[in-house]
């Protein structure tokens, strides 16, 4: 039986941690500075990829450096270096102090933090039994031939693309309220594609593995414990991907549609996740990013779904992506209603918005990818919650559908600036007719409105049919940002929703 790992690496303990934080502390406030913090960040990574059995790539980094962050008179100040010194770190405060100070004239906004419990001494390592950066690169290598090998022995499969890309972050926070917190997370995002062609006109089409990123570590690629049935999965593909090839093509026109987690957690990423962000709702991130249709003033009142939507922020979700002990404030993880019985009831907060919103305290999103950017408010792990009664399985809900779909997988998507006006693809499309699936169809997306899309859900899901997925690459702000995030949710069935035959509408007709 395999043992969770329980303490931050050695290597990571013994850079000079505490020193850092007492000389930056210190020399801030010596400069003038009403609060500071520091944050230590290393971020340690590796991708390998193989096409066709062959490397393509092994990528290895790692990047380690410090920040100081400081108010002076309601104005914010930051400074970072990679010089992970004692010397460094006072003059890097000073230099935070300094930025503070020049901008004290332009601030239109006092910064004001929520308050927060002291952490003196914290810890906190994320669920994972086998840290992937111990396993020698030529095993892991191995294992994505053999995973490729499988693929390219089926008949009708031309080409295999086989990745993972692993993720080791840890972070040491202190602060002059005295809290001094270390964590350590790891995450792991395997990918195996098959590909076939038709050279006669030029085209392909592929299918992919649905194991999406999680917080995990190499036992999740092995699929030990059962934790992903690679060996069945592997075996299904070349099926599916030659009844892809030969599938007739879409009727266009409003459809009922059961979604499978697999491909719904995008949608709520980017309808909810995006839209209840609180920086993003009242126009910080309106210069790049985008707004929010889900305002301030509709907090309460938002009819965002039918009443059986429940969403909630989670930062504790066990293998979640965007799961921590602490943010990057010294914020306690927790978990919180965005959506509830399908009114807007929520927002994802930092220290500094929680009080502009009237709330006593910060619901903990706070993070920045590396040192030498500063915490922004990013997202929690954005979740659709399963039917609390009554343990619906996905063919129960195909079964109260007529004439429809069931689609499987992520691929594509557009949403609009406000989060409001969508569209999504996928990679499997099954035709359901008479309550029972009746082999695929292409050329789909589905479009809809935010609030038409989520009121048009009729039933989800029981607790058996929720599935954790989520993304490596969600970014945010200028200089541009990169978080890592999951979407737990179940299978749902949502009434009329318009189909489109992408095919048709690229004019290929």
């Amino acid at each position: 039986m395999s043992i969770a790992i329980k303490v931050v690496d050695e290597e990571f303990r013994a850079l000079p941690l505490s020193a850092l934080a007492d000389a930056a502390l210190s020399a801030a406030k010596a400069a003038g500075a009403d609060y500071a913090d520091l944050r230590v960040h290393r971020l340690q990574q590796q991708s390998i990829r193989l096409r066709d059995g062959r490397v393509e790539s092994i990528g290895n980094s790692t990047d380690l450096g410090f920040a100081v962050r400081v108010v002076v008179d309601g104005t914010w100040g930051f400074a970072s270096s990679a010089d992970v010194s004692r010397e460094s770190a006072a003059e890097v405060a000073g230099r935070a102090v300094t930025v503070a100070k020049t901008l004290r004239a332009l601030n239109r906004e006092r910064v004001e933090l929520a308050p927060e419990p002291r952490y003196d001494g914290a810890e906190y390592v994320s669920a994972y039994d086998l840290d992937p950066f111990s396993v020698p690169t030529p095993d892991k290598v191995a294992l994505l031939l053999d995973y490729s090998e499988r693929l390219r022995a089926a008949d009708g499969v031309d080409h295999v693309t086989a990745a993972v890309l692993q993720v080791k972050e840890q972070t040491y926070y202190a602060d002059t309220f005295g809290s001094r917190i270390t964590q350590q997370r790891v995450r792991l995002h395997p990918q195996i594609e098959a590909i076939t062609v038709d050279p006669a006109v030029g085209a392909f089409e592929t299918m992919r593995t649905l194991a999406a990123p999680a917080g995990r570590g190499w036992e999740y690629v092995t699929g030990a414990d059962g934790i992903w049935d690679w060996d069945g999965e592997l075996a299904r593909i070349p099926a599916l991907l030659a009844e892809k090839v030969k599938a007739p093509t879409v009727e266009a026109g409003p459809t009922d549609l059961v979604i499978d987690p697999s491909n719904l957690w995008l949608t709520i990423h980017e309808s909810i996740g995006h839209a209840t962000e609180y920086d993003r709702a009242i126009g910080y991130e309106s210069a790049y990013a985008g707004t929010s249709f889900a305002t301030p003033d509709q907090l309460g009142t938002l009819r965002y779904g039918t009443p059986i939507m429940h969403v909630t922020g989670d930062r504790t979700q066990e293998h979640g992506l965007a799961s921590v002990g602490w943010d990057d404030e010294g914020v306690a993880g927790q978990r919180w209603d965005l959506v509830r019985e399908g009114t807007l009831v929520g927002y994802q907060l930092d220290r500094v918005f929680a009080p502009r919103l009237g709330l006593e305290r910060s619901n903990g999103c706070s993070y920045a990818d590396s040192a030498h950017h500063v915490p922004i408010q990013r997202m929690a792990n954005v979740s659709l919650q399963p039917d609390p009664d009554n343990d619906t399985s996905t063919a129960e809900l195909i079964s109260r559908v007529e004439n429809g779909l069931y689609i499987v997988g992520d691929k594509s998507w557009s949403i609009d600036m406000q989060r409001y006006n969508f569209q999504f693809t996928g990679q499997r499309f099954f035709r359901i007719r008479n309550g029972e699936l009746a082999g695929q169809v292409r050329d789909v997306a589905y479009q809809a409105t935010t609030t038409d899309f989520w009121g048009s859900m009729e039933a989800i899901g029981g607790p058996s049919t929720w599935v954790l997925g989520g993304a490596f690459n969600c970014g945010k702000a200028q200089p541009g940002q990169v978080a890592a995030v999951s979407h737990g949710c179940p299978s749902v069935l949502v009434r009329g929703i318009n189909v489109l035959n992408t095919r048709a509408e690229a004019g290929k007709d």
